[in-house]
């Protein structure tokens, strides 16, 4: 099959398209027809070594996590999905080599839960891995509940964007940091907008004069000292970006694989409570050139990379 690759560690021109080795499917794994892929962060962190330290790397590397795709195959004990399903997945191994930038990859079941029917294969490609990051984030990190003024960084962002959008649906208040020209973007999500950048301290408190009771810091360094100086009286904070949140008493996340709190997402996407904006698109064999546009960052929602679909297709 085609696919996306990298045999060392390095920048952008390391990611070469050609062929890759075809997935073998487990007894507790489907064989996902891909659609769609979208990028993160981490796919370039990963790429360049920065997670060599948690993850073992099985040269050459397809990258990539996130998938929206049909099902084509089923390993001899799933009964959770059946050929011709639509699903999307946070397809995290705990080692890198088997991604979702290629035509096809094996899920395990636990990974999976079945596509929003009202977002294209392109936006439900970006909903795994930032609304599952969002949601554990949001739910179980800091507790946010009815009535909480929440500090949400990064709003404007893949993470940020869903972050907004569940903490409002939670019945909280949502100030959220965002360039000057996202602020009406993060209007449109429910979300209060405020400038990043010097002066933010002084700007969340003309807001939020008593502190905030909760903090996502999806950005860490001075971003991470500032929330934990803007928390009120048993205030929480918890950080997807740096790990020095625990010095402050808050919460260093990262985030699992869950197919029922993926399962949950779905529905909420399906009720209207979640969006997912798609800013850039990007054929497989760009993906180069996508991953390159995401580690600039400032991008606006979710980048995308799309595999050709053909309806006689057949497994590899």
């Amino acid at each position: 099959m085609k696919g996306i690759s990298y045999s060392r560690y390095g920048g952008p021109e390391v990611l070469a398209y050609g062929e890759v080795r075809d997935p073998k499917v487990g007894p507790d794994s489907v064989l996902v027809k891909v659609r769609a892929a979208a990028v993160n962060p981490v796919d370039w962190h990963c790429r360049e070594g920065h997670l060599d330290r948690l993850f073992d790397a099985v040269f050459p590397v397809v990258p990539g996590w996130d998938v929206s795709g049909v099902v084509v195959g089923l390993g001899f004990d799933v009964t959770e999905f059946a050929v011709g399903d639509e699903v999307i997945g946070y397809c995290r191994e705990d080692f890198l080599s088997r991604g979702t930038f290629a035509e096809y990859v094996a899920a395990p079941v636990r990974t999976l839960a079945r596509k929003p029917r009202t977002l294209s294969f392109e936006q439900a490609a970006g909903l795994p891995l930032t609304g599952l990051t969002a949601y554990q984030v949001l739910v179980k990190a800091l507790q946010v509940r009815r009535g909480d003024t929440v500090l949400v960084h990064a709003a404007a962002g893949g993470v940020g964007s869903v972050a907004v959008q569940l903490a409002r649906h939670f019945g909280a208040r949502v100030i959220g940091t965002a360039s000057p020209a996202n602020h009406d973007y993060v209007r449109g999500l429910g979300g209060e907008p405020v400038e990043y950048g010097e002066g933010l301290a002084e700007r969340v408190r003309g807001l939020a004069p008593e502190g905030v009771d909760a903090a996502f810091d999806t950005v860490g360094g001075d971003t991470l000292t500032v929330s934990a100086n803007l928390l009120a009286p048993e205030g929480r904070l918890a950080s997807i970006a740096d790990a020095e949140v625990v010095s402050y008493g808050g919460r260093y996340c990262w985030v699992r694989p869950d197919a029922e709190d993926l399962e949950r997402l779905s529905r909420l996407a399906e009720q209207g409570v979640i969006s997912v904006h798609v800013s850039h698109t990007f054929p497989l064999e760009e993906a180069a050139e996508a991953q390159r546009l995401n580690q600039e960052g400032g991008t606006r929602g979710k980048i995308v990379v799309t595999v050709p679909w053909e309806t006689d297709d057949e497994e590899p």
